[in-house]
C-alpha cells in the first residue's frame, strides 16, 4: 500500500440505539477514533473530523488520514553500563538477553559494541540503543482504534446477544449489522463486533432507494445515504432541518404561533428519526380547560409532540409531529397521531377533576404516611419543620399577616404530591398544587408561594415572585440542607444525589438577587433546632459549603480568585453585601496605593498572629515615641471616622478608598520604627496600634489576601 493521504470512513451500523444516549455516543465514536488515529501518526495536522449519528449507525469521517505512518526513531534506555559492561568491556550475559528480546541479533558482539551508546544518566553512565519502529499500518491503526473507540462508548445500558455462528456471544449497546471503513475508495478489512468491513450499509426501513446501499468513496458517504438511503446521517444537520421544519410548520398556523421550545426533546426526536417531516396535528379544543402544564408535558414526555404556543403563550389545540416517513398523503400519519394523543388528553383531564373533587389541605395528613428519609422521618415531619423555619423567616421580613401566609403555604407546599396528576408526571409538583389551591379559594399569594418554593430549580431559573414564596423556598431549602448536613449525607466529588449544590446556590440567590436584609448564621440557626435531636449540629460544615458555593458561583460570574478570597474570608453574615463590596475591592484593587497597602496589611496580619495572645486595640499617645509611629496615629485618627461612616452607610466603595490616605504613614512606620521593641510597654502599644490599623482596614474585605 502506498503512503498516500485519504478521506477515512467507519460506520457501524446498529439496530435502533437509546435516543437520549445517541448524541453523546455518536460523538464519543468520532472523538475516540480520531484521537487514537492521531496518537499513531495517521493523521495530518490539518485533517477534519466529522461525527455522523442516526437512530441506526454511528459514523466518522476524517479526512487526510493516511495509508502508513512514518517510522520513528527510538532510543530505549537499557540498563547502566556497570551492569551491561564487564571490567573487559564486553557485553554481559544480562544486556545480551535484553537485547535479545528486543529482537537484535548478539552473534557478532563487536557489531553490538559498535552500536551501544553510553550517556549520562544521573550520577553513573546507562547504555542506550537507537532504533527505528516502523510507522504503523492504517488496517493495524484503524483496529486499535475502533477497539479503544468501542471500549470507551459511554454505553448506558450493555445488552447480550448471540452472533450468527450461534455460540459466540457480544456485549453492546445495541445488536450490531454491518460495518464499513473505507480509506478513499479501498476498503480497509478492520473486524468489530463479529463483522468484518466492507463498503455496504443500509438507508431508512421504508423508503430506502434500494438496500443495500453500497459506498463508492468515503466522501461520498453522506450524499449517497441521502439519495439512495433517505437517511441523514448527520446528527446535528438532521435536527437543524427538524428545528427549520417546526418553525415553518408554526408560521403555516398562523396567529404568531411557535413551538415549544425544549432543547432536550428536539435531541430526543432527532435521535429517533433518520429523515424527518414535520405535520400539523390537532386535538379537541375542549381539552384546553385543564391546565396547559399538563397537557404540554403529556405530549412532550408520552409522545414526543411539540405543542403549539400563540403569540401570548399560551397553548392552543395544535401540536406539531416529527414523523420518519413522508407520504404522498400524510392524512393517515395525522390522524393517526391525533387519534393516539386523545386517551393521554383525557388521562389529564380525568386526573385534574378527580383531583379537584378534593381541597389541598385534606391530603396534609396523608404526608405522615409518606416517608421523606429514614433518618428524618416523613414529609408530615418535614412540613412541620419548612413550616416553622419560614414562620421565623416571615417574622424576619414582614409582619404578622406575612408570618401567617408564610405558615399556610408552607403547610400546603407539599400537599399536591398526594395528587393523581402529581403522581403520574411528579414534574408539575408545586405547579398543580397552586391551580388547586387557587381552586379551592386560597389567597393567591399562597397559592403562588406553592409553586414557587421549588425555585430555583435550576442555574439561571427564575427566583419566587413574592415575599411568601421566599419565605418557603427559603425554608424548604434550609431544611434539606440542615437536615442532610446533619445526617452526615454530604456531596462528595461529583455525586451530590440531594442536590445539596443546587439547594444552596438557591439560598445564595434569593439571598442575594432579592436584597434579603437576613444573615445566613441567622437563619441557620433557625432551622437547627426544628430537629430536635435527629441530628448532629451541622452549623459549622454547612456554613462553609454554603459560602463555598457562593465563591465558585461567584468567580464563574467573572470575579478574580483574589476579590473572592478577601470578601468572603470574612464570612459576612449578610450575603447581599458581597455584591457591593466585590465592587468596592476592585476598585480598590486599581488604586496605585492598594499593592503597598495590601502587602502592608499581609505584614500587619503576620506579625499580629505571632504576638502573644490576643492583642487589645488600644494605643497610649504617650507611648508613641517615634515620629513615624505618631504620624499613623494620627493618620488614623484622621481617616477610621470617615471610612467607619462610610462602611456604616454601606458605602464599601467609599470606605476602602478613604485608606488610600494611609500608605505614606504606612510605608513610613514600617521603615522608621521597631515593632518589637526591648521595652514591653512601648512593644504592646505599637502592637496595639498595628491592630488598631488592622481592623480599620479589613472591614470590608481582607486585603491581605490581594498581595501577590
Amino acid at each position: 500500500m502506498t503512503n498516500h493521504t485519504a478521506s477515512l470512513l467507519v460506520e457501524l451500523f446498529v439496530e435502533e440505539l437509546p435516543p437520549k444516549a445517541l448524541r453523546t455516543l455518536g460523538e464519543s465514536f468520532a472523538r475516540v477514533l480520531a484521537d487514537q488515529l492521531r496518537e499513531q501518526g495517521l493523521v495530518e495536522a490539518d485533517a477534519v473530523l466529522t461525527p455522523y449519528a442516526s437512530p441506526r449507525r454511528l459514523a466518522a469521517h476524517l479526512s487526510a488520514v493516511r495509508a502508513r505512518a512514518d517510522d520513528r526513531a527510538v532510543q530505549l534506555k537499557l540498563m547502566p553500563v556497570a551492569v551491561g559492561l564487564d571490567a573487559q568491556g564486553q557485553p554481559t550475559p544480562a544486556l545480551l538477553k535484553k537485547l535479545a528480546s528486543l529482537g537484535v541479533d548478539t552473534a557478532d558482539t563487536t557489531a553490538v559494541l559498535a552500536r551501544l551508546r553510553r550517556q549520562p544518566d544521573g550520577k553513573a553512565e546507562s547504555l542506550y540503543w537507537d532504533s527505528v519502529v516502523a510507522g504503523a499500518t492504517l488496517q493495524a491503526g484503524l483496529q486499535k482504534a475502533l477497539d479503544e473507540a468501542l471500549r470507551r462508548l459511554p454505553i448506558p445500558k450493555v445488552m447480550t446477544y448471540q452472533l450468527a455462528d450461534g455460540w459466540s456471544s457480544v456485549h453492546f449497546v445495541r445488536p450490531a449489522h454491518a460495518l464499513v471503513a473505507l480509506h478513499g475508495d479501498q476498503v480497509v478489512p478492520v473486524q468489530a463486533l463479529g463483522l468484518t468491513a466492507g463498503r455496504h450499509t443500509h438507508g431508512h426501513r421504508f423508503e430506502a432507494v434500494g438496500d443495500p446501499i453500497e459506498l463508492p468513496h468515503a466522501d461520498a458517504y453522506a450524499d449517497v445515504l441521502r439519495r439512495e438511503g433517505a437517511v441523514i446521517a448527520s446528527f446535528a444537520e438532521r435536527r437543524a432541518e427538524i428545528a427549520r421544519q417546526l418553525a415553518e410548520a408554526a408560521g403555516r398556523v398562523g396567529g404568531g404561533c411557535r413551538p415549544i421550545e425544549d432543547e432536550a426533546l428536539l435531541d430526543e426526536v432527532t435521535a429517533l428519526v433518520e429523515r424527518p417531516n414535520v405535520l400539523v396535528c390537532q386535538f379537541d379544543p375542549a381539552f384546553l380547560e385543564v391546565p396547559q402544564e399538563c397537557l404540554i408535558l403529556t405530549m412532550k414526555a408520552n409522545q414526543k409532540y411539540f405543542p403549539l404556543l400563540d403569540a401570548q403563550g399560551r397553548l392552543t389545540n395544535r401540536f406539531l409531529v416529527v414523523s420518519n416517513i413522508t407520504p404522498d398523503d400524510p392524512s393517515a400519519v395525522v390522524t393517526g397521531n391525533e387519534r393516539v394523543v386523545r386517551p393521554r388528553l383525557a388521562d389529564a383531564r380525568f386526573f385534574y377533576d378527580q383531583d379537584r373533587k378534593r381541597p389541598l389541605e385534606s391530603r396534609v395528613l396523608g404526608l405522615a404516611k409518606v416517608v421523606y428519609h429514614n433518618q428524618l422521618g416523613t414529609q408530615g415531619e418535614r412540613v412541620e419543620r419548612v413550616a416553622a423555619i419560614a414562620r421565623a423567616i416571615a417574622a424576619r421580613l414582614g409582619d404578622e399577616a406575612l408570618v401567617r401566609l408564610a405558615d399556610r403555604a408552607a403547610l400546603l407546599a407539599k400537599a399536591d404530591l398526594l395528587t393523581d396528576m402529581v403522581g403520574e408526571f411528579p414534574e408539575l409538583q408545586g405547579t398543580m398544587g397552586r391551580y388547586y389551591a387557587l381552586h379551592d379559594g386560597e389567597d393567591a399569594r399562597v397559592a403562588d408561594a406553592i409553586e414557587d418554593h421549588y425555585k430555583p430549580r435550576f442555574a439561571g431559573d427564575e427566583l419566587p415572585r413574592n415575599p411568601v414564596g421566599l419565605c418557603v423556598a427559603l425554608a424548604d431549602k434550609l431544611e434539606t440542607l440542615v437536615g442532610l448536613f446533619g445526617i452526615g449525607s454530604l456531596p462528595t466529588g461529583d455525586k451530590d444525589p440531594y442536590a445539596l449544590r443546587r439547594h444552596a446556590l438557591g439560598v445564595v440567590r434569593m439571598l442575594i438577587e432579592r436584597d434579603l436584609p437576613l444573615e445566613l448564621p441567622a437563619l441557620i440557626d433557625a432551622a437547627v433546632p426544628v430537629f430536635g435531636e435527629r441530628i448532629r449540629d451541622p452549623r459549622e460544615a454547612l456554613t462553609a459549603f454554603i459560602y463555598d458555593r457562593l465563591a465558585v458561583n461567584l468567580r464563574e460570574q467573572g470575579y478574580r480568585a483574589q476579590e473572592v478570597d478577601a470578601v468572603l474570608s470574612l464570612r459576612p453574615a449578610q450575603l447581599r453585601e458581597v455584591p457591593r463590596r466585590l465592587v468596592a475591592v476592585r476598585a480598590f484593587a486599581d488604586l496605585p496605593e492598594a499593592p503597598a497597602l495590601a502587602a502592608a496589611n499581609k505584614r500587619v496580619g503576620n506579625i499580629l498572629r505571632k504576638a502573644d495572645g490576643t492583642v487589645p486595640a488600644a494605643v497610649d499617645p504617650a507611648l508613641l515615641r517615634e515620629p513615624a509611629e505618631q504620624a499613623l496615629h494620627q493618620a488614623l485618627l484622621a481617616v477610621q471616622p470617615a471610612a467607619d461612616a462610610a462602611y456604616e452607610a454601606g458605602d464599601y466603595t467609599g470606605s476602602l478608598q478613604r485608606l488610600a490616605a494611609l500608605k505614606a504613614p504606612v510605608d513610613a512606620f514600617f521603615d522608621g520604627v521597631m515593632v518589637n521593641a526591648d521595652d514591653a510597654a512601648l512593644r504592646a502599644n505599637r502592637l496595639g496600634l498595628l491592630t488598631l490599623l488592622h481592623r480599620a482596614m479589613n472591614r470590608v474585605a481582607d486585603l491581605a489576601r490581594l498581595a501577590a
